[in-house]
């Protein structure tokens, strides 16, 4: 009989397409009649969760197990046959399948305009603050040039 003891993930690593979970010595044991056996990183070091399909993609993956000098060889398929297996890996998937990934390509050049606009701002005080007439006119033609300031958002 096969059972899940300890599945811990090492660490995990955030993808566009996938959740790596990786896995490393003493975080992931199983028990299989009565015996305990550890997991070694010698073929398959990881658990590939597909972020859309919520699915493990590396089924065909082997895991190697080990119990002093004897080891054992079990595919990704074989565990996915234990229910347990499913809950602890769907338990550390959910907690990166809910959380946004970090900010995208697309949106950065957004984060980056914002960032600078509100730099200027900052400098802008900081010129006002110290009363350099000629850098507060010098950033205020930037500001005019590089970014979108309407009569409102000045108000």
């Amino acid at each position: 009989m096969l059972s899940i003891k300890t599945l811990k993930p090492f660490y995990v690593k955030q993808e566009t397409r996938n959740i790596r979970i990786m896995l490393a010595y003493q975080y992931f044991t199983i028990h299989i009649d009565g015996d305990v056996y550890q997991f070694v990183p010698v073929e398959g070091r990881e658990i590939v969760v597909n972020r859309k399909t919520k699915r493990i993609e590396n089924e065909k993956d082997i895991l190697v197990f080990q119990k002093g000098k004897h080891m054992i060889q079990i595919s990704i398929a074989e565990l996915l046959d234990i229910p347990e297996f499913l809950t602890h890996v769907h338990s550390i998937a959910h907690r990166y399948l809910t959380k946004q990934l970090p900010v995208t390509l697309e949106k950065s050049g957004d984060v980056i305009y914002e960032l600078e606009r509100q730099n200027a701002m900052r400098l802008i005080d900081q010129a006002i603050d110290h009363n350099d007439k000629e850098a507060f006119l010098e950033l205020c033609d930037y500001m005019n040039e590089n970014f979108k300031i309407s009569h409102e958002t000045q108000k």
